[in-house]
């Protein structure tokens, strides 16, 4: 057996398993439009502070004074509180009142790239030949994860596996080329259109670059520094 023959035999390419039941949330949901209210945010505010402390409804009413049935339309949303049943709520959660429009005062960001208008970079790690494209960042944003999209462009400049490592999930797909692309013990032949997703705390990187240039897309999520869950 040849030696690329060999190498072919021992590529690792798994089936995609199914994963169905474990993805819980709706990608195509729709927030009722209350969501955006001020009323609604408090009431989010209200639930999630309780929660924290692991107390009932039932004792922030007899902490507070207000009543159950009013609390119930609080953190429903369904009720705007007087200021003097939220300095109430505040000082039993131990909280500042203006913590209870946190999320109505939060803003959501969003960045749009033109073709061609990525920023350049140097990632940490980067070897000769390796074309970092950055697609888009937000740095704070309210769901305590930093996603890091990549054009990645190969070239015959480009040095093979380089030993990245580091914090977080990356998922690849392949636009351009062919790269045989290793991940810990096990490797993949890439072709336009396949992809690749996995824990990028093991050794990775493209260990033979078969057919140039190639490009593909890199999308690397780690928890936010300081948040965990």
């Amino acid at each position: 057996m040849s030696e690329s023959s060999a190498r072919q035999s021992r590529t690792s390419e798994a089936p995609v398993t199914t994963t169905s039941s474990a993805l819980t949330q709706d990608p195509h949901a729709i927030r009722e439009a209350k969501e955006n209210n001020l009323e609604a945010a408090i009431g989010h505010e209200v639930r999630a502070f309780r929660k924290k402390l692991g107390i009932t409804v039932s004792d922030l009413a007899s902490a507070t004074g207000v009543s159950l049935g009013m609390l119930s339309k609080i953190e429903n949303g369904n009720i705007s509180p007087s200021l003097t049943t939220l300095q109430a709520l505040s000082r039993a959660l131990g909280v500042p009142l203006t913590a209870f429009f946190r999320r109505f005062e939060e803003t959501r960001n969003a960045v749009f790239v033109k073709a061609g208008e990525g920023v350049e970079l140097e990632r940490r790690g980067t070897r000769a030949g390796h074309q970092y494209n950055l697609l888009g960042h937000i740095g704070n944003n309210t769901s305590g994860v930093t996603v890091e999209p990549y054009l990645i462009t190969l070239t015959t400049d480009s040095d093979v596996f380089p030993t990245f490592q580091h914090d977080g999930m990356e998922f690849l797909y392949m636009l351009e080329g062919e790269v045989v692309y290793r991940h810990a013990d096990s490797r993949y032949h890439m072709r336009p259109g396949d992809s690749f997703f996995f824990d990028a705390d093991a050794p990775h990187g493209p260990e033979e670059l078969v057919k140039l240039p190639a490009r593909y897309l890199s999308i690397i999520c780690y928890p936010q520094q300081g948040r965990v869950g």
